[in-house]
């Protein structure tokens, strides 16, 4: 059985993504910050919860423990919590602004990895799945067509940018491992007012793809709902 590991998983894309993947089989291991908030979306589930807030080293290093004596290892670790920091006109955003953002978006992501590592490589279909966003596509936020171009949210999308390369990057140094990034599309979640005009669950098309499909697949590749978008 597949065991997966999602941050950010008591609400939004990760929550429905916790449910989709229980519902194809997979043993869900819900992280979240919160304990209230993210026990009620594990028993809502049927999933476990962990504690983890990926900005803070022992908070991670802990999860990683209690996975490793509870489940001994996982197959899938989604690296889906994320902060969208100020929107609008940047001439008074601060350094502690952009730290505050890429401690999650970024810094998280590495902390997450780096302490699960260990326990991913005791599967034999290691996969590593980044959320990231078309926001941070050079492409996407300049093609007036799109919705990402009419978007002025400065720390957001460079801390995407920073996410994707991220990926690119380790799935390059970790050959042995199969890592990308997914773009959920414009969906209607609290980090956008629920604004968007996709659902949660097409939001998650790319992320339970890139969970599900299996070995055989490439690694390095950014995922849309459509399919294997440019790095751009």
């Amino acid at each position: 059985m597949t065991i997966t590991f999602i941050t950010g998983a008591n609400k939004g894309l990760g929550r429905e993504t916790a449910r989709r993947l229980i519902a194809l089989g997979h043993t869900v291991l819900v992280g979240a910050r919160d304990p209230k908030l993210g026990a009620a979306a594990a028993d809502a589930f049927g999933a476990r919860f962990v504690q983890i807030d990926v900005t803070d080293d022992d908070s991670v290093a802990a999860a990683a423990a209690d996975v490793e004596k509870h489940e001994g290892s996982i197959d899938v670790l989604i690296n889906n919590a994320g902060l969208h920091g100020p929107y609008g006109d940047p001439s008074e955003l601060t350094g502690d602004d952009v730290l505050g953002v890429f401690n999650v978006n970024v810094a998280g992501v590495v902390r997450t990895t780096t302490a699960f590592l260990p326990l991913l490589r005791r599967s034999s279909d290691p996969v590593i799945i980044n959320v990231s966003s078309a926001m941070g596509s050079l492409l996407a936020t300049h093609d007036p067509s799109r919705a990402e171009s009419s978007v002025i949210a400065p720390v957001y999308t460079s801390s995407k940018a920073a996410l994707t390369m991220l990926t690119t990057q380790y799935a390059k140094a970790l050959t042995n491992i199969r890592i990308n990034a997914a773009d959920p599309g414009y969906t209607a979640t609290d980090l956008n007012g629920n604004t968007g005009p996709q659902t949660v669950t097409e939001g998650t098309d790319a992320i339970v793809t890139l969970a599900t499909e299996g070995p055989g697949h490439g690694s390095g590749r950014f995922v849309d709902r459509n399919g294997e978008i440019a790095w751009s």
